[in-house]
């Protein structure tokens, strides 16, 4: 019986590993009627391709596009100085700037084509006028810019408002500003600030080369008020009640920080640039300076000057300059005076200056988005003011969309590039212009 029970339990054992059903368990279901495929007949399954990379960005169009479209504002051009600085000896203009131009850095073809629409027109009046005179040039050089604007009327206007500039943008038509480098044409009558705003000037650089009546400058190591003159103060308080701007570039240090109690509006620096990158020079602006700048509102617009933007290259042009003037007064001679043109020629043979980058200009204006944010910073270039020392580039009017490449290339939105084109200069003027109404 142990045997056949033995026999029985082996043969149940087989049976369960061949799968054989046992009695009592659920049968199957049968099979399928579906025909069946051989796994070589299955489809393959295929990787799914990457996606196509976007197409490569034509960033001069686009650079080209946004100058176009978004009002471009710069605070500083020289232009008037230099007309008028190279009239004949009748007294006429030499150089139509409606047209283009052989000379200088600024006319309305190359403002087009760089997509300028609001450059302020410096009237620039030499520290030298301090003793008399100042007033009177100032006058003539508005005249001057009127009779820009009346050659050409369909293609400018000057502008004394936010509003005026926006209008002549739609229309296509570039606005001519007023800004006055140096406040000695004020000549101790606080009358002359109402004149001045009634003639159009919607900022005042309170001094230029040297101290004057109403504040210190950066170049003068006098310092003869300390910051700005009691007068001075009244000078700020009274562009505060008219509307006009107040400019601290070319100030001293001392005057900056005066000008930031005296003012109850925001203010600008039209036309410097950062000292982070030029340690020492007082015409740049400190990170100090930026920041209670900002904190009050304001804007710095950046000045283009390869000087204002490389250290290196700012002392080197230092030098020169000295060297420059040496060699004039060695010779006992003006610049202007013709008799120096070929002396001046071989000097500047002899000692070619250095120029900065455009990038470089672009890591001023990255330096002010870093430090108190993009809404503070702005275009200040000097051109027409600085010589031959614009960088590579940045030589003309023609240029700006070079320097909006840059940023587009650093990832800036065209949000921010819109503000640094002029949107946060116009906030600027906006609240002067509110803070004037309101007294």
């Amino acid at each position: 019986m142990r045997a056949l029970a033995g026999v029985a339990l082996l043969l149940l054992a087989v049976a369960c590993a061949q799968g054989a059903p046992l009695a009592g368990d659920p049968q199957p279901p049968p099979p399928s009627p579906a025909v069946s495929v051989r796994a070589a007949e299955l489809p393959t399954a295929q990787p799914s391709a990457p996606p196509a990379p976007p197409p490569p960005q034509d960033l001069d169009a686009r650079s080209s596009e946004l100058a176009r479209r978004f009002i471009i504002l710069d605070g500083h051009i020289d232009v008037p100085h230099r007309l008028w600085s190279s009239r004949d000896k009748a007294g006429q203009l030499t150089e139509d700037v409606t047209a283009r131009t052989e000379k200088g850095d600024f006319d309305f073809p190359r403002a087009r084509a760089g997509g300028l629409d609001a450059p302020f027109m410096s009237i620039y009046v030499p520290a030298k006028l301090e003793a008399g005179g100042a007033k009177k040039l100032a006058d003539q050089l508005i005249d001057l810019v009127e009779g820009i604007a009346k050659k050409a009327p369909d293609d400018c206007r000057i502008a004394r408002s936010v509003a005026e500039v926006r209008e002549n943008a739609k229309q296509g038509k570039l606005s001519l500003l007023l800004g006055m480098e140096n406040g000695s044409p004020i000549e101790k009558k606080l009358e002359n600030v109402t004149h001045f705003h009634g003639r159009g000037v919607r900022y005042i650089t309170l001094a230029h080369s040297k101290d004057n009546h109403l504040s210190d400058s950066s170049y003068d190591d006098r310092h003869t008020h300390k910051g700005l003159s009691p007068f001075g103060e009244k000078v700020v308080g009274e562009m505060n009640r008219l509307g006009i701007m107040v400019d601290v570039s070319h100030l001293s240090d001392d005057a900056f920080w005066d000008v930031m109690v005296a003012s109850k509006a925001p203010v600008v620096a039209t036309h410097s640039s950062c000292r982070h990158f030029t340690p020492g020079w007082s015409r740049n602006m400190s990170d100090e300076m930026i920041s209670a700048l900002a904190k009050k509102g304001g804007v710095i617009q950046i000045n283009f000057g390869s000087g204002f933007i490389d250290e290196k290259i700012q002392k080197a042009e230092s030098q020169r300059w000295k060297d420059r003037a040496a060699l004039l007064k060695k010779h006992k001679l003006e610049s202007s005076d013709p008799k120096a043109k070929p002396l001046l020629a071989k000097f500047e043979k002899d000692s070619p200056p250095k120029f900065a980058t455009v990038a470089q200009v672009a890591d001023h204006i990255d330096h002010v988005k870093k430090l108190v944010g993009v809404d503070h910073v702005g275009l200040g270039s000097d051109f027409d003011g600085v010589g031959d020392s614009l960088p590579t580039g940045l030589k003309d009017v023609s240029q700006y969309p070079g320097l909006i490449k840059v940023l587009l290339e650093r990832g800036y939105t065209e949000a921010e590039i819109e503000k640094i084109c002029s949107g946060n200069v116009l906030r600027v003027w906006e609240a002067v212009e509110a803070f004037a109404g309101k007294r």
